[in-house]
């Protein structure tokens, strides 16, 4: 699903990853692991577009319009005059514009979305009166509504007690099953030795692929070249 081709990421022109070349195939589930600053949510942020390549670069098999972002909940704008449903309703911006009317199929497709996050309750209330669990599964619920082929979570059980974990994992589970992509920056190894058949550990200076099959995606890195 996502080639990349002699890429390094980082800030301001200066790299924070080595060389990567390869791909992720469509399907896989892989978790971004390594210390902080690493550049895993870099790297993250780079295949979503958010940031330009330092050098190098990527390619897609699908449009990332088929794609859908779930920063860190510090990235997140909590009191931004919104209603739980409308946050969610966001989600169907791909299908109706960002100026398009919500019509009754996907109002019904963003109630069911928040009765399956457990958060239907809450469709009147303010994000920002939310706990960050409770928020986390209202973000999830949008995530469902926008039926994304690939989906990118940066650090997405940050702050969030163990039964929404759980939920969520179940979620992202279910999503995958159907063919979904997902690449998650995770720090929490029992979470990725449980659920993630795939990891890429990120440092300074290294790389390092485990849990891969010769059917799964597969990355080979080179060192990074100096200028």
């Amino acid at each position: 699903m996502i080639a990349l081709n002699h890429l390094s990421v980082g800030y301001q022109g200066r790299a924070v990853t080595p060389c990567l070349n390869g791909v992720f195939q469509r399907g896989s589930m892989t978790a971004l692991i390594g210390a902080n600053g690493s550049g895993k949510s870099t790297l993250l942020k780079t295949v979503a577009g958010l940031m330009p390549p330092v050098s190098g670069s990527l390619s897609f098999s699908t449009p990332r319009a088929s794609m859908a972002w779930l920063p860190q909940q510090s990235e997140i704008e909590k009191t931004f005059p919104v209603s739980v449903v409308d946050l969610v309703a966001m989600g169907c911006w791909q299908k109706c514009g960002w100026f398009g009317g919500i019509t009754r199929q996907m109002r019904q497709s963003v109630l069911a979305a928040l009765e399956k996050v457990n958060m239907l309750a809450f469709a009147s209330a303010q994000p920002g009166t939310l706990s960050g669990g409770q928020l986390q599964r209202v973000l999830f619920a949008r995530l469902l509504v926008q039926e994304a082929e690939l989906l990118l979570l940066d650090e997405p059980f940050a702050g969030v007690d163990s039964q929404t974990t759980e939920l969520l994992l179940a979620l992202l589970e279910e999503r995958h099953r159907a063919g979904c992509t997902l690449i998650v920056v995770l720090h929490d190894m029992p979470t990725v030795e449980k659920y993630f058949p795939q990891r890429l550990r990120l440092s300074a200076t290294h790389t390092e692929w485990s849990g891969l099959e010769s059917t799964v995606a597969q990355l080979n890195f080179c060192h990074r070249q100096k200028a």
